[in-house]
């Protein structure tokens, strides 16, 4: 496509490729005149700059000259120096060869002109510097005359070759010059006689001369192959014999190509530097073409001119750019990365509207077809070296690196057609995290888990983990609540000997050893004699036990009267008052005797009298005694201290039922979460390894690492798997299911595990039972990229919903949709259609439908071009939006000029979207805007065909949408979000974060509208609740990671109006937070 043009009649040259910002040098054609005949030059300088839109060229620098130009030539000689841009020279009539000092043309400072030197006898047509020796500059003219200039020493140039090599044959111009591409000391020269001569100036003599033998080549252009030093190509100006020719010096008695497309002589050739495969060509057939030179074949083509270009030239710093200066007096600029001429057509017609239009548009513009096909650039067929990747590498599925490069062979010695190399390489960069989840999963194969748990506690130094450890062995062993116990510090064997022991110790307490040693000695033998007087009474009175009623040893007792309290309590007693005589006893003090009385009172009695025992005697220890008596274990959970956190444990260990045990642990370790510190975090881990949480234990790990690295997943998964173990041989393999958090972390780590390389090992870790979509896509996966490695197991299945693709003719909606009106009032009228579209998701009812939402959510019922005033979708006005599907449905349409249009067979659904289709407002539902959509549309002549009155409308009150309460097990979502959005409010001090948070509030009532539809998907609401969960805990970052792992694995239908909001509030909450 055409990028600048330029009206000068004049010779052209780029600035070299080190030069920065780009510019392009315009000499006064010596070849042209203008209608002033004027024979004065002018040298100007242009910046090319294409960031701007415009065809214009910025002109930086002018300069007079004497004369007129034939060759302009652009050098980086001087360049090292600060500020220095190089030098142009320029041959002009009678031999005239120019030096310009670029940086003072352009500064118009000093004097440009470094030296002008009259040496040539004809008009210097060609010239060239060297590559590699910029202050060498080889000039050509008539009589076969060619200099090479030192530009340090001006004064005596060289003269390749002697006077006799001259003679040899008859003199003729030089049309063109060109130093070799690799090798500094080789110069070609062309000659119109067809031939080209190669210079070796270290022997300053020709070493080969290149001809055709037709004798028909007239040469006008000639150039250097970039890389291979033997090769170049002639072009011939004759009509007769139009071709250009590719010549390889070892092999000079032929061409190796000719080229053949133009129909006359050809004017000029340029090799592209950037790809040697690329040569452009201009010649009197009005044409400029590019050839693959690989192929001989015109890659691209420009479409013909109105006059000869005379001068094609690659742009050095910008590949696919070249200037063409042609003999009309224009110079223009192009790409060859080829697109139609439209942009340049609807600019062109916008400036022109912009004078025609007196403030209203004007009705479009109509292009012919054939004009519209003929302004088509068709692109490269192959794409240009410089836009292909010398080196690619791309990660794959499974830990996979694929990688493809060029050959290190150069180019011209690699043998066509030539095989490219793609490696396929696994990578591993967690070796440590492979080595560790191979163990794991030898123990799981094997069942030796006992072992695995007593290497994890041997290897662990870490106290808390140790424990833990000891902990998930014990619930594979047999009594786990005693071992339990036995863990936590508490064992009966050990209890009975300290109580021996304190027993022995405490009998003479408060007296000397030796008078505890005496008495003790004295009341040992009291006993002993006692006991043997009992033994020969007992046996000389046998005979007369049961004849006696009052036995020998027994002297009779008393029951006191008196008034006193033991007076009354012995009155209470024989009336059988035990209530009044328990009374009497606590009033007293006397506990004992209350309690003994209280048990033979019945069980209400007791339970009364334990009451006001707990409430007057207050001890350390009177808490645990009312614990155990009442077994109220769920008020003792709620109400203990956190540092007796362990003696809670025990005590649910030791009295709790099996039913209860397992709630009651969780509600401890809840507890010890919510209101401990992270040492508490961390051993509420204890008390659901007790009661077989996986859930709980995994969301605890997940608060106690707020980044998870590949060995700290591993951590968790070890756990996790060993305590699941555990669980099957307790209550089978049924009896065990993953919350949506365990799955979420399952699914990381086989994921982890994939990327790894270890399908296999992954694919076995993913639930089996668990039906949520990302987890079927990755066994899906998972199967599939192990290839042979799963030979004779079943597939799993297909994870995705199979769609009968057919035909969806368009319905009445998509019109009354373009109208920009809501039409709620009208009565919904079924379709009688058979559907014959299933979709890809559950049809929504997204408050704010699209165009797009809306014709791929409804059955669609026509299809078909809209009538005239459905012709152009109308723009929406800043307060108008489109109406809720139900309104779209029920819009009254025209239904002149539909007509169906069946769908080919091969019909191929559209692209999927991957940017939101229109921002959503904040407005409510059902409420129609008070502006027109668009001016006009309300003027509309009366009786016309699908007219309706905005007045109307308008004074009809909105209807308001009762929304669904939301379930119960979703409530907890809109409460953290609320809670964050009132903290982040209370912390912001700008009002931009401040407006932000109002109306992320309002577009969050789309998430709660599905909640309460019930049309997100399992994957959805789980990771909702963990960000929830992440956002009570304060763990901003975590939610973010676990919003952009929903995100990944989620339909962009079905998250897109609340997923990205949300994203917004933590991240401010997240920059508030640190």
């Amino acid at each position: 496509m055409k990028l600048k043009e330029l009206e000068r009649p004049a010779v052209q040259v780029w600035s070299p490729a080190s030069q920065c910002p780009v510019y392009l040098a315009t000499g006064t054609s010596a070849q042209q005149l203008d209608a002033s005949f004027s024979t004065n030059g002018t040298l100007e300088i242009f910046e090319v700059d294409f960031r701007d839109p415009s065809l214009d060229l910025k002109r930086k620098g002018v300069l007079s000259a004497s004369s007129r130009f034939y060759k302009l030539i652009w050098g980086s000689f001087g360049n090292g120096l600060l500020e220095a841009s190089g030098v142009i020279a320029g041959g002009g009539n009678n031999g005239m060869l120019t030096l310009y000092n670029v940086t003072h043309i352009l500064s118009s400072g000093k004097e440009p002109v470094i030296a002008q030197r009259q040496k040539h006898t004809g008009a210097v047509r060609a010239l060239d510097f060297n590559p590699f020796q910029g202050h060498l500059l080889a000039t050509g003219a008539s009589d076969s005359e060619i200099f090479i200039w030192d530009l340090n020493n001006l004064n005596v140039p060289m003269t390749p070759g002697s006077k006799s090599q001259y003679r040899e044959q008859p003199p003729e111009d030089i049309k063109a010059l060109a130093w070799n591409r690799q090798v500094q000391h080789i110069l070609a020269s062309a000659h119109p006689s067809g031939k080209a001569v190669v210079w070796d100036l270290r022997k300053n003599e020709p070493i080969i001369k290149v001809s055709d033998h037709s004798n028909r080549m007239h040469s006008s252009g000639l150039a250097w192959h970039p890389e291979i030093a033997t090769q170049l190509v002639l072009c011939s100006e004759d009509d007769r014999l139009p071709v250009i020719q590719l010549w390889d010096l070892r092999f000079a008695s032929s061409p190796l190509k000719v080229l053949e497309s133009h129909s006359r002589g050809i004017l000029s050739v340029s090799w592209s530097q950037a790809d040697p495969e690329l040569l452009l060509s201009s010649a009197k057939d009005n044409q400029i073409l590019c050839w693959n030179l690989g192929s001989g074949e015109v890659v691209y083509k420009l479409p013909t001119q109105s006059s000869w270009c005379f001068d094609v030239q690659w742009c050095p710093r910008d590949p696919p750019v070249f200037s063409a200066a042609s003999f009309d007096g224009w110079i223009s600029l192009y790409s060859v990365m080829g697109r139609s001429w439209e942009v340049q057509q609807i600019r062109q017609a916008d400036k022109i509207s912009s004078s025609f239009s007196k403030g209203q548009p004007l009705p479009p513009l109509q292009v012919p077809e054939q004009v519209a096909q003929a302004s088509l650039i068709p692109p490269l067929k192959k794409p240009p070296k410089w836009m292909r990747r010398p080196a690619g590498v791309s990660f794959a599925f499974g830990g996979k690196l694929v990688t493809f490069g060029l050959p290190s062979t150069p180019a011209h010695q690699v043998p066509q057609p030539c095989l490219r190399l793609v490696f396929v390489s696994q990578v591993t960069t967690e070796s440590e995290f492979l080595r560790r989840s191979a163990e794991l999963q030898e123990s799981l194969g094997s069942g030796n888990l006992l072992n695995y748990c007593q290497n994890k506690i041997e290897l662990t130094s870490l106290q808390s983990e140790k424990m833990l450890w000891q902990f998930l062995k014990v619930t594979l062993e047999q009594d786990s609540r005693v071992k339990f116990l036995k863990l936590l510090g508490y064992s009966k064997d050990e209890l009975q000997k300290k109580v021996a022991t304190w027993l022995k110790s405490d009998l003479g307490l408060g007296e000397s050893p030796q008078s505890e040693g005496d008495d003790h000695s004295n009341r040992q033998q009291v006993f002993c004699s006692q006991a043997s007087k009992h033994i020969t009474e007992e046996a000389s009175a046998s005979s007369t036990f049961f004849d006696e009623l009052v036995p020998q040893s027994m002297t009779p007792w008393e029951i006191p009267i008196t008034e006193d309290t033991d007076g009354l309590l012995s009155q209470a007693l024989l009336l059988g008052e035990l209530g009044p005589a328990v009374e009497l006893c606590l009033k007293e003090e006397r506990f004992a005797d209350a309690i003994i009385l209280a048990q033979a009172g019945g069980a209400d009695l007791l339970k009364q009298t334990q009451e006001c025992y707990w409430a007057k005697k207050k001890s350390r220890i009177s808490s645990l005694l009312a614990c155990v008596v009442r077994k109220n274990w769920k008020d003792m959970v709620c109400t203990c201290s956190l540092q007796n956190w362990r003696e809670a444990l025990a005590l649910l260990l030791t009295y709790s039922g099996p039913e209860k045990f397992p709630e009651l642990c969780d509600m401890l370790g809840m507890r010890m979460e919510q209101e401990g510190g992270r040492a508490l975090t961390s051993e509420a881990r204890l008390c659901y390894v007790c009661s077989g949480n996986v859930e709980q234990l995994v969301e605890c790990w997940a608060k106690c690492h707020q980044a998870s690295s590949p060995l700290a997943l591993q951590d968790l998964m070890e756990k996790v798997m060993v305590l699941n173990r555990s669980l099957e041989l307790l209550r089978g393999p049924d009896g065990v299911s993953s919350g949506p958090a365990t799955t979420y972390r399952v699914t990381q780590y086989a994921n982890l595990l994939a990327a790894q390389g270890s399908l296999a090992t992954a694919m076995s870790y993913l639930p089996r039972d668990c039906t949520q979509p990302p987890i079927q896509q990755l066994r899906d996966r998972l199967f599939h990229a192990q290839g042979s490695g799963v030979m004779g197991q079943q597939c799993p299945p297909f994870p995705f919903p199979r769609v009968v693709v057919g035909a969806t003719p368009h319905s009445k909606e998509t019109s009354s949709y373009r109208l920009g009106f809501q039409f709620s009032h009208q009565v919904p009228t079924p379709s009688l259609r058979p559907r014959i579209f299933t979709p890809l998701v559950t049809p929504l009812t997204p408050s704010h439908s699209s165009p797009y939402q809306s014709s791929r959510m409804h059955n669609i019922s026509d299809y078909g071009s809209p009538g005239p005033q459905a012709a152009q979708p109308l723009p929406l006005g800043p307060g108008v939006r489109p109406g809720p599907q139900d309104s779209l449905k029920n819009a009254p349409v025209p239904r002149t000029n539909l007509q169906r249009k069946k769908l080919p067979e091969t019909f191929m659904p559209p692209a999927p979207i991957t940017t939101p289709v229109m921002s959503l407002t904040s407005e409510p539902r059902g409420v129609l805007s008070s502006q027109p959509s668009v001016p006009g549309v309300g003027h509309a002549p009366p009786g016309a065909p699908g007219e309706l009155s905005l007045q109307r409308l308008q004074q009809r009150p909105p209807e308001k949408v009762e929304r669904k309460e939301l379930p119960p097990e979703h409530r907890s979502l809109k409460i953290s979000f609320d809670k964050l959005l009132r903290r982040c409010s209370l912390s912001a001090t700008d009002l931009k974060t401040k407006r932000k948070l109002d109306e992320a509030a309002q577009r969050l009532e789309c998430l709660y509208e599905k909640l309460c539809q019930g049309t997100l998907s399992p994957h959805v609401l789980a990771g909702l609740h963990e960000v929830a969960r992440c956002v009570d805990a304060g763990s901003f970052e975590q939610g973010l990671a676990v919003h952009a792992q929903v995100v990944g694995c989620s339909s962009f239908s079905e998250v897109s109006s609340f997923m990205p909001v949300l994203k917004a509030v933590l991240t401010i909450a997240h920059k508030l937070h640190t």
